[in-house]
């Protein structure tokens, strides 16, 4: 009998390979860069199974040219804003995804742009570099303190709590803002408050939202005009939440202290781009869940997500359950 026909839009950890071999032929892109929108609906044609990561737009057009026998669709990332979640719910293929096992590795990353910010590591770095260190000097780089400072979350699903709790150390005090979460959480010392109050509070602002119509540029030229001059931003969820040009500004005129960027828009972020002239500004390349345990993790629960789904059975982890109750 003929192992069910898989397309892997990308090398991934072995964790999660060397089960999809088992069990499907797997056909992997080894290309460092993703493929082009031609070599995607190639490759598509007559697989029963897709995995993918958030650098490739899956339509209905994907699906329509993998074919009708196109089971399931895993995405390697908890994000699935590169999936047309209705085009393939009304195909009735489920979606996979990898929630929580990323939680861990990018809380610890929100913390170290934080850090890195604040107390302008990346800047020391090039000063040395640049042969600038002559001396011990009272005034040199001085940054701003942590410790015993406000911290605003936008969104407070599993990293937000992460990071809500990692903020518990440093003794500081953490407020949030998310229209969805009714629940309290004492142990973490979290208070919910409105946008408005989160922006003109908080020192530091660290974005773990979904990217929706409602949260696209949510971080505009208004919002970034209410935050303090001492403030730092720090986005580790998608970069479309803010305004780059907006940004850009802001920190110019050093109206905020600093950003901490692990995600653009575009994404890689161009040369040119005037961020990069900027001395209070990290940008990291979308590394944020980059560890080993983490990335083997992710493997793993997409291969398991589409492995369920090739075999008829209900996705471990699924973003479009309603597939299950059509007729």
């Amino acid at each position: 009998m003929s192992k069910p026909k898989i397309f892997v839009t990308r090398l991934i950890p072995e964790k999660g390979l060397e089960i999809l071999r088992e069990f499907c032929d797997v056909n992997v892109w080894l290309h460092e860069l993703p493929p082009t929108r031609d070599e995607l609906l190639q490759h598509v044609r007559g697989i029963d199974g897709l995995l993918c990561l958030l650098t490739e737009k899956i339509d209905g057009e994907v699906m329509d040219e993998a074919g009708s026998q196109l089971k399931v669709i895993s995405n390697l990332a908890v994000g699935f804003d590169n999936i047309d979640v209705p085009a393939a719910t009304a195909r009735r293929i489920p979606i996979g995804n990898t929630p929580d096992v990323l939680t861990d590795a990018t809380a610890d990353f929100a913390f170290a742009l934080m850090m890195a910010v604040a107390r302008r590591i990346n800047e020391g770095e090039r000063y040395i570099r640049d042969g600038k260190w002559k001396t011990w000097g009272p005034m040199t780089l001085l940054g701003v303190d942590i410790r015993g400072a406000t911290l605003g979350l936008v969104g407070f699903g599993r990293i937000g709590k992460a990071v809500a709790q990692r903020a518990l150390g440093f003794d500081m005090r953490v407020i949030y803002y998310d229209p969805k979460e009714k629940k309290a959480y004492p142990d973490l010392k979290a208070t919910q408050v409105d946008f408005e109050t989160l922006l003109e509070e908080a020192d530091f602002i660290s974005l773990h939202t979904p990217l929706t119509p409602d949260t696209r540029h949510l971080i505009d030229a208004e919002a970034l005009s209410k935050m303090k001059p001492n403030a730092v931003l720090l986005n580790t969820a998608r970069g479309p939440i803010v305004d780059l040009d907006a940004l850009y500004e802001a920190l110019k005129e050093h109206r905020i202290f600093g950003a901490g960027l692990d995600v653009t828009e575009p994404e890689p972020l161009p040369l040119d781009s005037p961020l990069l002239t900027l001395e209070n500004v990290v940008i990291a390349p979308h590394i944020a869940s980059a560890s080993r345990t983490s990335r083997d993790q992710m493997s793993w629960m997409a291969a398991q997500n589409l492995i369920a789904g090739l075999k008829g059975e209900r996705l471990p982890n699924c973003v479009n359950p309603q597939v299950y109750s059509q007729k």
